[in-house]
């Protein structure tokens, strides 16, 4: 089992950058796949971003493609979403996820696929 704790999250005007990070506890960070999801109040949570295992393949969603950036340190066991050009449609909930797979270069979008979760970390952008 693995444990996720999302730091980071804050008020920041549009334009702005955040930076979170997700620190995983527990069994090998490496042997899992992580992803960072969002909910915004009143919606349904939504993929954000996605990584691999090995940090070498990654996946975002088109709202955020070219804006936001996903990376992992796993001699750090922490995953991060660098978040630049803040827009007022970027405040959520953000959350990190894992799930552990025997594949090293695969990503992983899909929410059921997903078995372990942070807490959140709320983000709010200001316009």
């Amino acid at each position: 089992q693995v444990q996720l704790v999302e730091s980071g999250g804050g008020l920041v005007q549009a334009g702005g950058s955040l930076r979170l990070s997700c620190a995983a506890s527990g069994r090998t960070f490496s042997s899992y796949a992580m992803g960072w999801f969002r909910q915004a109040p009143g919606k349904e949570r939504e993929f954000v971003a996605a990584i691999s295992r090995s940090g070498d393949s990654t996946y975002y969603a088109d709202s955020v493609k070219g804006r936001f950036t996903i990376s992992r340190d796993n001699a750090k066991n922490t995953v991060y979403l660098q978040m630049n050009n803040l827009k007022p449609e970027d405040t959520a909930v953000y959350y990190c996820a894992a799930t552990e797979l025997m594949l090293i270069g695969v990503v992983v979008t899909s929410d059921p696929e997903y078995r372990y979760w942070g807490q959140g970390t709320p983000v709010t952008v200001s316009s």
